[in-house]
């Protein structure tokens, strides 16, 4: 029976062995559970300060978007009133250099006309200060040969008249120096005395 006790307190120190030893694992497995749970714990602490992160950096990101979206409204705002003010100024610019344009071909119209006009004038004054100069070279000339015909027929005249003027001098001298000669013959007087020789008779 001794043996069978020896056996049986064997089988106590074995069992006893097991039982520590699944105590051992047992606490092993509670001590892999508790950090398995903390772990858990702290990722899901970690989940949730990233996904408030997360909210609150999308939340600012929302926010920087609105202000972007307003600065960029604003922007287009301010670009349409430039782009109409610019438009307006330079439809503005555009009337006013067409309306400037027009005046200077108006002006250059009016010029170009007052010159033709000029032009003209001036052929026409040229035209008749030829003629009024051809005219007077012709009355001139006519003059010329008028006053050299009548001083030729003058010339003529004065001395056809100096011609007869001298032989009626001449005659009545010789009337008269016969006469004179008939008298001292008849009377026996003395000659008549000339006071200016004979021919000598101032016309």
């Amino acid at each position: 029976m001794p043996p069978k006790t020896k056996e049986k307190g064997k089988k106590t120190g074995a069992q006893k062995k097991e039982d520590a030893g699944a105590d051992v694992e047992a606490e092993s497995a509670h001590r892999r559970t508790v950090l398995e749970k903390e772990l858990l714990q702290d990722h899901l602490a970690l989940r949730r300060d990233e996904a408030r992160r997360a909210k609150a950096s999308e939340e600012q990101l929302r926010q920087r978007l609105q202000v972007l979206e307003a600065e960029l409204e604003e922007a287009r705002s301010e670009g349409k009133a430039i782009y109409a003010e610019m438009s307006r100024q330079c439809r503005a610019l555009q009337k006013e250099m067409e309306i400037h344009s027009r005046k200077l071909e108006e002006e250059v119209t009016g010029l170009r006309e007052q010159l033709e006009m000029c032009q003209r004038e001036a052929e026409a004054a040229r035209q008749e200060a030829e003629q009024a100069l051809r005219e007077r070279d012709q009355t001139l000339a006519k003059l010329r040969a008028h006053v050299a015909d009548m001083e030729a027929k003058y010339e003529e005249i004065l001395h056809g008249s100096l011609d007869q003027l001298l032989a009626k001098l001449r005659a009545q001298a010789s009337v008269g120096q016969g006469c004179a000669e008939t008298s001292r013959q008849v009377q026996g007087a003395a000659p008549p005395v000339w006071t200016q020789p004979p021919g000598s008779l101032k016309l």
